[in-house]
């Protein structure tokens, strides 16, 4: 006949179930993007930039090379890519960098700024 463990409501009762769809689970929020860019001057050397890069970044020399390839070719260059604050942190750096030995003219470190990855 029957199961026992089967219930059944008594005439003139509701049942009622109600279910709750699954909670969505957030997605992180992704934090926004900042380039950071060398800029190019007259008063530094390559081996200046590598060396910095090497000693800012841990960019090894090849990297170095070529970001020091592309700021003086085209006037600028990124270096990293990272959240805002480790940017500002790096760009902060950079201008704390001090003077290039090799150049005598050179008066300090090269100029360095932050712009959001588009």
């Amino acid at each position: 006949m029957g199961d026992s463990n089967t219930s059944v409501a008594e005439p003139g009762e509701v049942t009622v179930v109600t279910t709750k769809p699954a909670p969505k689970k957030a997605k992180p929020k992704r934090q926004p993007k900042y380039h950071v860019v060398l800029w190019n001057d007259d008063d530094h050397t390559y081996e200046y930039v590598i060396l910095m890069m090497h000693e800012l970044f841990g960019h090894p020399v090849e990297k170095g090379f070529q970001i020091a390839k592309t700021v003086d070719a085209d006037g600028r260059a990124i270096c990293l890519t990272t959240t805002k604050e480790h940017a500002e942190l790096k760009r902060d750096q950079i201008h704390a960098y001090g003077k290039d030995e090799l150049i005598a003219r050179c008066r300090g470190s090269m100029s360095s700024t932050i712009e959001p990855e588009c």
